[in-house]
């Protein structure tokens, strides 16, 4: 069985992970205070007491906005933790799968992003990311960086739940109608990293190293995507205050953040698709389903 050590556990992809890599191998899993990614000696000697074969990390820093007066916090967690990660795995002969962002992207191209489209980061957050997967790919371990957008799961703050939160709180609500993309849980970044570590068992030496973008089928904006939340609920009868037709798109432009968004984070995933052989379900399953996993608690 090989050895799988999981950074940020408790974050909404991590928690995933753990479900669906249980049954590959045995499971280390570590938070915050598990294993600091600000720390470099303490990177190398955590994996260094726990010998992974596969080392999976969806920890990062993602607080966009703060990333803006946090830099030095920013790279160390997103580029310079990936870069202990991405050597120790080389030296050791492990897998590495890193998860990376729409946000290395500019956001003005008409169409979806393909993998050899340059980037062109934004943010802070964007360049800390950019500059993660640029390290991973130069220190020469098999490795995959998926590149995803909009993660939201049943664990964990994100936006669904948010919607859900004001829906109750709030008679009116103004979303951001100008940015494009595909709300991506986190269930199914998990099971498809899980399905990519069984082709890497399969044969390691064969294993197509690289970056792939993975993200749900389809497309939306935020306003779209905050009105069939509100939708489900009503259909739920949950207690709001909010109907649907009271939330009202407007442009980015009204509501400005310190960080810039990209306005499209439509990505192009025929390479994962093609490569891995996998199905990729439209982004509204993935949210009927955590919305579901909710009304049950």
């Amino acid at each position: 069985m090989s050895r799988i050590l999981i950074t940020g556990a408790n974050g909404q992809v991590g928690f995933e992970l753990q479900r669906a890599l249980a049954v590959l191998g045995d499971i280390v899993s570590l938070d915050r205070a598990g294993l600091d990614l600000t720390q470099p000696d303490a990177i190398r000697q955590t994996l260094d007491r726990h010998q992974p074969d596969i080392i999976v990390n969806p920890a990062a820093y993602t607080a966009v906005d703060k990333a803006e007066s946090d830099a030095d916090t920013a790279c160390k967690v997103n580029a310079e933790a990936p870069a202990e990660l991405a050597a120790w795995a080389a030296e050791h002969g492990a897998l590495l799968i890193h998860y990376s962002t729409d946000y290395v992207y500019d956001g003005e191209k008409d169409g979806a992003y393909v993998e050899t489209d340059a980037a062109n980061p934004q943010s802070v957050y964007g360049a800390s990311k950019l500059a993660g997967e640029q390290a991973i790919v130069a220190a020469g371990a098999s490795h995959v960086i998926f590149r995803t957008s909009w993660v939201f799961g049943a664990h964990g703050a994100n936006f669904l739940k948010t919607i859900l939160r004001l829906a109750g709180e709030r008679e009116s609500l103004n979303i951001v109608a100008d940015q494009i993309g595909a709300p991506t849980s986190a269930a199914l970044l998990a099971d498809v990293t899980a399905h990519v570590i069984q082709r890497y068992r399969q044969s390691p030496q064969a294993f197509p190293s690289g970056v792939y973008h993975l993200s749900a089928a389809g497309e939306t904006s935020w306003f779209e995507y905050a009105r069939s939340v509100a939708m489900l609920a009503e259909e739920q009868g949950l207690p709001l205050k909010l109907s649907s037709a009271n939330i009202q798109p407007i442009p980015s432009s009204a509501y400005p953040t310190p960080a810039k968004r990209p306005h499209n984070s439509r990505l192009d995933c025929s390479k994962i698709r093609a490569t891995f052989d996998i199905h990729l379900p439209d982004w509204q399953d993935g949210v009927r389903h955590v919305f579901a996993q909710l009304c049950q608690r």
